[in-house]
């Protein structure tokens, strides 16, 4: 089901591209992804922890191949750990840092509220708030009101999924005008550590971005590997009659 096959819905055309828990941005050249958590499988208490830093690289590099981007941004939470820093997480992110490097991109991080250790291991460049090539594109985490005009924000923090037939699927959402003014567009998270937050039945208040004003008014979107595409719902005060 698209957003386009409703007449009464909005049709969703976004000068952004959805990918697999990515979005890539054409007018700005950049790539962006949220919410990565590097070191919380470490920071787990199980005997044998998921090799997360693998994991992200591993997904990472054929995104970078497909779209070849000058720059990656990273909307918030690089890191998942508050107070420490797990062992191994240094090689990780800086193995991480390689495999951008060699695509030819540059890496900017926009911290998120888990980063409190982000500038004991990464010497790269950060901005609470960072405007993309095209001028109008704003990438931050999303955990707090942003200060920086924009005609869209790419957001992450919430880890948006949706229930399509008893399955949960890790999902975008997109608001038209939703935030001051300007579209919102919000990432799922890019670990698949995370079980992320059943949008369907949630209302505004239960999100914890403040860019949420009115989750009626936002389309999911959930990116199906089988056909390489990203397939669009109508919004969710209509989802929820729906699925």
């Amino acid at each position: 089901m698209t957003a386009d096959s409703d007449d009464e819905t909005t049709p969703v055309d976004l000068p952004v591209t959805p990918r697999n828990r990515a979005v890539f941005v054409p007018g700005a050249d950049a790539l962006v992804v949220a919410d990565v958590h590097l070191g919380r499988a470490a920071a787990s208490n199980v005997d044998a922890p998921l090799d997360d830093g693998d994991a992200v690289r591993r997904r990472l590099e054929p995104l970078l191949g497909e779209t070849d981007p000058q720059t990656v941004v990273v909307a918030g939470d690089l890191l998942h750990s508050f107070q420490r820093v797990p062992r191994g997480l240094e090689d990780d992110l800086s193995a991480l840092e390689s495999v951008v490097a060699e695509a030819g991109a540059s890496l900017v991080v926009t911290p998120g509220n888990h980063d409190t250790m982000l500038s004991s291991v990464f010497d790269g460049e950060t901005a609470a708030e960072y405007r993309l090539a095209d001028g109008e594109t704003v990438v931050c985490h999303g955990h707090e009101p942003p200060t920086t005009d924009a005609t869209r924000y790419l957001v992450g923090h919430d880890h948006p999924a949706l229930s399509v037939e008893g399955r949960k699927l890790p999902c975008f959402l997109y608001g038209p005008n939703a935030y001051d003014g300007a579209d919102v567009v919000m990432l799922p998270a890019f670990t698949q550590l995370a079980g992320g937050a059943t949008v369907n039945g949630m209302r505004a208040r239960d999100f914890q971005s403040p860019l949420v004003e009115d989750a009626d008014a936002f389309h999911p979107a959930v990116w199906d590997d089988s056909s390489g595409e990203t397939l669009w719902f109508p919004p969710l005060g209509e989802c929820r009659r729906l699925l």
